[in-house]
């Protein structure tokens, strides 16, 4: 069903999909956390997927307090999964694409900091030896090290461009890699460069995942989507003390009945009236809300009752786009829902022949 907000009044719209709703959230959730993701560590010729030393050190001394509890990110998914409590402000870590800045600078300072992380391998990087990135070797003394090992895919492909039958072949390559090397194939994924859809997840699944992250900030809780869970992205400019602290100590903003289920835009819906109902005590301050749109600021937003609508003046140019909806509280903590939108170059999304 979907939701539709006209003149002040909500209507209710039956309608088809190609693919499954999104679960219904409760209102109340038995705990929550926040994974962070990271890429490079001190390649300063990469700003946007880099983070300086001396920012990774400041993150670590947060983490260091004895307010935060960091966890593997296997650990944080089946408690989730269970409905079993985590603690205040849990933290899970997560490091993507292998390079080679990871072993050499990440993995010793993780270690002395005794914090357990999540290493995302795209194979075929590896496989070739290509320059900047880790070797097996070097993989496996991470995990013997207790790091955590997911997937990300073979070649690093755009998943949401391509077709259910190249993704499978990806995965399958990937997940044969892995068994060689490490003796076992990941159960989770990091989509490259967080493009997800409905299809994706699917096909995903069918290879033997049981939980997927994208790159859209927000935080994970007990009824969120397992197939496409958030992280809070850190680079350079991104990655500074206080947005870092505001990021570990955010809250999930619980929502349900989200519209449109599919994060892949074709023009007939883009740009996308982003739709959701807000659950719990969240849905009584409703006017502290505000949603933020890639390259348009501040969105406009229609309300009723606990309903709200997401209204973009202009379409999302092609590639990547995000919509972040923020909400502060009381107690100084923000919630937050992100997504993570991607439109096509041109037209709906083309099917890839292989």
């Amino acid at each position: 069903m979907r939701y539709l907000i006209r003149n002040g009044l909500l209507s209710l719209v039956l309608f088809a999909t190609a693919g499954a709703a999104l679960p219904t959230q409760a209102a109340d959730t038995s705990g929550s956390a926040v994974v962070v993701m990271y890429h490079r560590f001190g390649e300063s010729v990469h700003p946007s997927t880099n983070i300086r030393l001396e920012q990774f050190e400041a993150h670590l001394a947060e983490l260091a307090k004895p307010q935060y509890t960091v966890l593997p990110l296997p650990e944080i998914i089946a408690r989730l999964r269970a409905k079993k409590p985590l603690p205040e402000r849990t933290v899970g870590i997560s490091i993507d694409d292998a390079f080679l800045s990871v072993y050499r600078e990440a993995f010793p300072r993780l270690k002395i900091a005794g914090l357990p992380f999540t290493l995302f391998v795209a194979t075929d990087p590896v496989d070739r030896r290509a320059g900047g990135y880790m070797s097996w070797d070097q993989i496996r003394e991470m995990r013997k090290a207790g790091a955590t090992i997911g997937s990300q895919t073979h070649t690093h492909l755009h998943m949401a461009l391509s077709s259910a039958a190249r993704n499978a072949a990806d995965l399958a390559k990937s997940n044969a890699r892995f068994e060689a090397e490490l003796g076992a194939a990941p159960k989770i994924i990091a989509y490259p460069y967080g493009e997800y859809s409905l299809a994706v997840g699917k096909t995903a699944k069918e290879a033997g995942f049981t939980a997927g992250f994208g790159q859209h900030s927000g935080v994970l809780h007990p009824n969120a989507d397992m197939s496409y869970l958030p992280r809070f992205a850190m680079n350079e400019n991104f990655g500074g003390e206080s947005r870092f602290r505001l990021a570990v100590n955010a809250l999930p903003l619980n929502v349900s009945d989200v519209t449109p289920q599919d994060p892949l835009l074709s023009p007939d819906n883009n740009p996308p009236i982003l739709g959701f109902t807000v659950l719990g005590d969240a849905a009584k301050r409703l006017s502290r809300l505000a949603c933020y749109a890639s390259g348009q600021g501040k969105a406009r937003m229609e309300r009723l009752g606990s309903r709200v609508e997401v209204r973009l003046e202009n379409a999302f140019s092609s590639g990547r786009a995000r919509i972040n909806c923020t909400m502060p509280t009381r107690s100084g903590r923000w919630r937050w829902y992100g997504l993570q939108f991607y439109v096509p170059k041109s037209g709906p999304a083309k099917i890839s022949r292989w």
